[in-house]
């Protein structure tokens, strides 16, 4: 089975590679691969640990002690989250917690509310 994207014209499953192309045998419509690869990463899914599905402005809950990086305190497990921001980094959440001012979290750490 191929991994190759179905056509964005007829969507045919029977699509192939030529070149720097895909090229549907079916409707004979050609694409370059650089627009089918570009747009599979625009549509980055964000989940928390338990598969819930993030957006931005959602608010969550710490589901483990984190000690931060150059700060003193932690934040203990169960500090809810205001108003997450999504972004495309190693850490996903862009985030303000009480006591510790901005920083970013990663969602495997977080749980929707």
């Amino acid at each position: 089975m191929s991994n190759f994207p179905a056509c964005p014209k007829c969507q045919s499953e029977y699509t192939y590679e030529d070149g720097d192309n895909y090229v549907c045998p079916e409707c004979a419509h050609e694409w370059p691969k650089q627009a089918a690869e570009a747009a599979g990463e625009s549509t980055r899914v964000y989940k928390d640990a338990a598969g819930n599905l993030l957006q931005d402005g959602d608010t969550v809950t710490v589901i483990k002690d984190l000690k931060p990086k150059g700060s003193g305190g932690v934040i203990k497990q169960g500090t809810k989250v205001k108003n997450i921001r999504l972004v495309d980094s190693d850490h996903d959440i862009d985030c303000k917690i009480d006591g510790f001012g901005a920083m970013s979290l990663k969602s495997e750490f977080v749980r929707k509310v």
